[in-house]
């Protein structure tokens, strides 16, 4: 309850007796309310100019012959440079990758694809935290800073939705980019600390098999993981790309685990809970499961299988004849990409693609191969090779052996059809 003062008693009591006054006189209240009205609206348009952006300066015919633009507190892009995501949805909704943008296996951390369940939250770092307990000698409650003061590690690995696909899947349209074919995977640096390092803190029972990681987004999204992954390489991380990460990943904490399906890396991460068995919560039974031929379900399919994705040239390119750079991304969420296959027509032979740079486990891998093309039609594909030997099947294999029912986990070799005047299009059928 608010105190009420006679100094706001008598406020009141003036401002009644200036409204009694004023409504005596309608001209000049008219009048008055007249220049009120013109004030707002030049108010309105001179804030509406003030925030307008300045125009952009004139290209130059010689910019050898100009001063450039001055220095700035943030960067910007090029203005020849347009790379954005895709969104769709609201709250509820995901943001594609731009792909066909991109060179090298980093991922810019404000073009990493998004998937929220119910739009990013607003948390400050300054008042949030992380819990640990269930099984464990101590529970414990670390704050942001807390976590920060661990040694800390900086690895590189790419995140995947399982649905990665799955419109193309059920939809196979030849004007589809690449985007909306595998957009929904991203490759960042990541600096956190090890989750192992945050158990040993709590001191874990003997009895502790799974873990429960809990988010604090609306939905509160839960997944229970092995607690084998805890020990492994998870992380607990704070840092993408060398800054802070962003809200939409997951700011100020998020549970990362290398290789694992993009939904048990639980954004906004504020409470680990150690038991002997599963939650068995919505997130992984009635989403996230994979319906198979037995009538069946596939349940925790946590890894990723080995994936491959060309995405130069795609659609809506036009090349002409000539040599010409296949590239592409392959990974794995069980290890290092060994071998990436290219095949310029549709399948009857392969050629062993060059792999650019150093394939590192559990992260995107470029791959090129130099291909001069003819003028004839043909069609473009990739099929990858991870170090466990697991080779990327074809679309027709994975529904022979688990059934179109799923289209989670859902990895096939997918390719580009170049048309004889060079327009590329989508080709899905393998």
């Amino acid at each position: 309850m608010t105190e009420i003062s006679r100094r706001d008693l008598l406020a009141g009591a003036v401002g009644a007796v200036g409204g009694a006054v004023l409504a005596g006189l309608p001209s000049l209240a008219a009048g008055q309310q007249g220049a009120k009205t013109a004030a707002k609206a030049a108010a309105k348009a001179a804030a509406k100019a003030a925030a307008a952006p300045p125009p952009l300066p004139p290209i130059p015919d010689d910019a050898t012959k100009l001063l450039g633009t001055p220095t700035t507190a943030v960067g910007e892009r090029s203005r020849f440079v347009n790379a954005v995501r895709t969104p769709i949805g609201q709250v509820t909704g995901v943001s594609y990758t731009p792909l066909q943008d991109l060179t090298g296996t980093i991922t810019p951390s404000d073009l990493h694809f998004e998937r929220h369940h119910a739009g990013v939250p607003l948390l400050d770092p300054a008042r949030h935290s992380l819990m640990i307990h269930g099984l464990v000698d101590r529970p414990m409650i670390f704050s942001v800073d807390d976590i920060k003061r661990f040694p800390q590690v900086t690895r590189t690995h790419f995140v995947e939705c399982s649905g990665n696909g799955r419109g193309v899947y059920r939809d196979l349209k030849p004007e589809t980019t690449v985007q909306i074919v595998a957009g929904m995977t991203s490759n960042s640096e990541w600096t956190g600390v090890p989750l192992k390092a945050l158990f040993e803190e709590a001191g874990v029972k003997s009895g502790a098999k799974w873990f429960l990681a809990e988010g604090g987004d609306a939905v509160l999204l839960t997944r229970s993981i092995p607690i084998e992954k805890a020990f492994d390489d998870a992380l607990v991380v704070w840092g993408q790309n060398g800054e802070p990460m962003r809200p939409e990943q997951g700011y100020p904490l998020r549970l990362l685990l290398p290789g694992f399906e993009g939904n048990s890396n639980v954004k906004w991460l504020r409470r680990l809970e150690l038991g002997a068995q599963p939650w068995m919560t919505r997130w992984e039974t009635s989403k996230y499961t994979d319906p198979l031929l037995d009538g069946k379900a596939r349940i925790f399919s946590f890894e990723i299988d080995a994936k491959s994705v060309i995405t130069s040239p795609t659609y809506p390119a036009q090349i002409t004849k000539g040599w010409w750079p296949v590239s592409g991304l392959a990974w794995s969420g069980r290890g290092k990409i060994t071998r990436v296959e290219v095949s310029t027509d549709n399948g009857k032979s392969w050629h062993d693609a060059a792999i650019d740079g150093p394939a590192l486990r559990k992260a995107h891998t470029r791959f090129t191969h130099m291909w001069e093309w003819n003028g004839s039609e043909t069609t473009l594909l990739s099929r990858a090779t991870d170090e466990t030997g697991y080779v990327q099947p074809t679309r027709a294999d994975l529904i022979r052996i688990r059934g179109a029912g799923t289209d989670y986990h859902f990895n096939p070799i997918y390719g580009w059809t170049v048309k004889a005047d060079g327009h590329v299009f989508f080709h899905g059928e393998t």
